[in-house]
């Protein structure tokens, strides 16, 4: 436990006990047991941060916190006299020109720096973020290591399942997460650290033993200002003057952003194999060497970790060879599709290897991994492949639809839409993409949250038809989200491919502000048992509810 006044000199506060009387100092004396941000998540012992809002001040809310035990506050100055006027009862203040600066420190304070205790691998990029970090749990536990997962799935303590709502959670709960997980003798974590995490401190104070980059492509730039900006935020990670810098840094360098990040990664250190690189030999399938430019000084040649020899079979199983800096070549697999996921896996062993890990006992260990929701297979003895996968960003559709049609002969099909209040710049790009690539593209409901369903399906069909007609598929609109996937599922043939993509391992739909449950792993699951008997479809109209816009000619 840790006395207030030790946390307020910990991350430079002041404290201040409002409505004390004259030498009434008792309250700097209390012990903190923990630290919410959340009045109502509050409990005896906790010091309650209160963070200025864009809509309300988090310190309008101590009255609560302080009736469910707060012994203190974290605050600015505008939360002083709110607190101040929430009670009449003396309590301590700790005063912050910036708290949500301090938060992290504070949240590692309390919870006596859990992450010092433990090598914390964290992973950040634009696509494969859970599928590395799976593959890198599985390769850590067939080594021998106790691993802790924290991701946008799940988070899990020594494989014991806890759902997560944010990619990565916010300080307060990350560190007494680290903090449990020290507890039940974790000696490894794997974190999925999002640009978001990274911009809004939400691992401040964390010390990261590894930092791993999949690769950059476009995505949240309704947060970001641009791809600078958005890169700017993953480099965090890796960058000499960012306080959350890893020790070591695992780059894949597939394409210019990797290289670009590699050198950022290695500014400042003495130590060159403080950063090993990563390739597969060619660009990474989730970006492109053009957006970047060329940033030269680390690129495949000079790569630590090489990747060869890469088989794909009919299953979707895929064998390479690895090369590592100790030059042994390694055969190995993944039972994942997707040139990508050779990218992954060759990243996450690299990233194994470097905590110490055995490398071959993490190569035994990646060969079996599945991810919920990723390039996620759904069987109801149909004569034709079903698929569910996360890809909500044009590259990783590009991607995952290129996979599949690679794996088959026959024609795919695309169940795709985008979500509301978020970047909206990439909406017509995943049509653009699913058009060009797909057979029939089915433009549908994502989470629409607080938008006009109807106005963004139109921004993704406008993508969509932006593709000349020879060159696209066929293209239906059909808002509910169900009935799209049935009409896939009715158009499909023998040996067609279809895929709903988007949504992934998520189990609701959120519309106007109300989370309704959704999974689509059930739902075509339901689609496909309803037309498993009924034989192949051929051409058809549209489904009830949907309108036509063409095909190719």
């Amino acid at each position: 436990m840790t006395q207030i006044s030790v946390l307020a000199d910990a991350i430079g506060a002041r404290v201040e006990i409002v409505n004390a009387a004259a030498g009434d100092d008792a309250a700097r004396a209390a012990a903190v047991t923990g630290i919410d941000l959340r009045a109502q998540g509050i409990r005896p012992g906790d010091v309650f941060a209160a963070l200025p809002g864009a809509r309300a001040h988090g310190a309008s809310f101590a009255g609560t916190a302080l009736e469910r035990g707060a012994v203190a506050v974290l605050t600015d100055e505008a939360g002083r006299d709110l607190v101040a006027e929430a009670t009449s009862d003396p309590v301590a203040v700790l005063v912050h020109p910036e708290p949500r600066a301090a938060l992290g420190a504070a949240s590692a304070t309390v919870y006596g720096h859990p992450s010092r205790s433990m090598q914390v691998i964290g992973i950040t990029g634009t696509s494969g973020k859970t599928t590395t970090s799976y593959l890198v749990e599985a390769g850590l536990v067939a080594a021998g290591r106790v691993v802790g997962l924290v991701g946008t799935v799940e988070t899990r303590i020594e494989g014991i399942r806890v759902p997560s709502t944010l990619t990565t959670p916010e300080a307060p709960q990350l560190h007494a997460l680290f903090a449990v997980m020290r507890e039940r003798g974790v000696d490894t974590v794997v974190m999925e650290v999002s640009s978001h995490a990274l911009a809004l401190g939400r691992v401040d104070a964390t010390e990261f033993a590894v930092g791993g980059f999949t690769n950059l492509s476009q995505d949240h730039l309704d947060f970001h200002k641009d791809l600078d900006d958005y890169f700017g935020a993953k480099a965090r990670l890796f960058a000499e003057d960012s306080p959350v810098r890893a020790q070591r840094a695992v780059v894949c360098t597939d394409d210019a952003w990797g290289r670009r990040m590699a050198e950022v990664a290695r500014a400042g250190r003495d130590d060159a194999t403080a950063v090993r690189t990563v390739t597969t030999g060619g660009d990474s399938a989730t970006g492109d060497d053009s957006a970047a430019g060329d940033a030269g000084g680390v690129g495949a040649a000079g790569a630590d970790w090489t990747v060869t020899d890469d088989v794909p079979e009919e299953t979707g199983v895929q064998q390479f060879t690895l090369t590592g800096p100790d030059g042994i070549a390694r055969r190995a697999t993944v039972g994942l599709p997707g040139r990508y996921n050779v990218t992954n896996a060759a990243l996450a062993v690299a990233l194994c290897a470097e905590v110490g890990a055995d490398i071959d006992a993490a190569i035994r260990g990646i060969a079996d991994v599945a991810v919920p929701g990723r390039v996620e297979r759904v069987e109801r003895g149909q004569d034709f492949l079903a698929v569910v996968d996360y890809a909500h960003k044009p590259a990783a559709l590009e991607a995952v639809i290129g996979t599949l049609r690679a794996a088959t002969e026959g024609r795919v099909a695309v169940v795709v839409g985008a979500g509301g209040d978020r970047d909206r710049t990439k909406r017509p790009i995943m049509g653009e993409v699913a058009a060009r690539a797909a057979d029939l593209v089915v433009v549908t409901d994502d989470n629409p949250r607080t938008e006009n369903p109807a106005a963004i399906r139109a921004a993704v069909l406008d993508g969509a038809h932006s593709v000349p007609p020879a060159e696209r598929g066929e293209i239906l609109e059909i808002g509910d989200r169900a009935a799209a996937i049935d009409a896939a599922v009715a158009w499909a043939r023998p040996g067609d491919v279809v895929l709903v993509a988007g949504k992934g391992h998520e189990t609701g739909q959120e519309i106007d502000g109300v989370k309704h449950p959704f999974d689509d792993r059930e739902v075509l699951g339901a689609a496909l048992d309803k037309y498993r008997t009924a034989g192949p479809a051929g051409d058809h109209p549209p489904a009830a509810g949907g309108s036509h816009h063409g095909g190719k000619a």
